[in-house]
């Protein structure tokens, strides 16, 4: 279950994204059968390199499409974190090898709200300080 957090794995085994009702999960490798079975809210993406993906989703409880703009975005800015904490050989290859990657993953939502089930928002804007960094008086 994920509940608001946002994961980049290499791989999942059966049951993936079950009863996730928020949050960003980023599927770098292949999944198991019941993708999203559950899935309420949030948003997943999932590199399908072996074009297997959809008879491995729950297609009852969620839908997918292509990335868009935004989505390319994010996407990659998760799998530079990923990179930059894990050192990933996995996120290396696709970071390096963007271009081949990109139209394998696919952005996946649940039927039952996709208008909710949004990306977080961006960064704050340079200059917006956050609530850390506002003086007290």
């Amino acid at each position: 279950r994920n509940s608001g957090a946002v994961a980049v794995i290499e791989g999942a085994g059966n049951h993936c994204c079950e009863y996730m009702t928020s949050g960003v999960v980023v599927v770098l490798g292949q999944v198991g059968r019941n993708f999203g079975a559950g899935m309420s809210n949030g948003v997943a993406y999932v590199l399908d390199e072996s074009g297997n993906f959809a008879s491995r989703c729950n297609l009852e409880m969620v839908g997918t499409r292509p990335l868009d703009v935004s989505d390319a975005e994010l996407l990659l800015a998760l799998i530079r974190e990923h990179l930059a904490k894990t050192g990933s050989p996995r996120a290396a290859d696709i970071l390096e090898n963007w271009e081949r990657f990109r139209p394998l993953f696919q952005r996946v939502t649940p039927h039952t709200a996709p208008e909710l089930a949004t990306t977080p928002p961006p960064p704050e804007a340079p200059g917006q300080p956050d609530e850390a960094t506002i003086p007290t008086p």
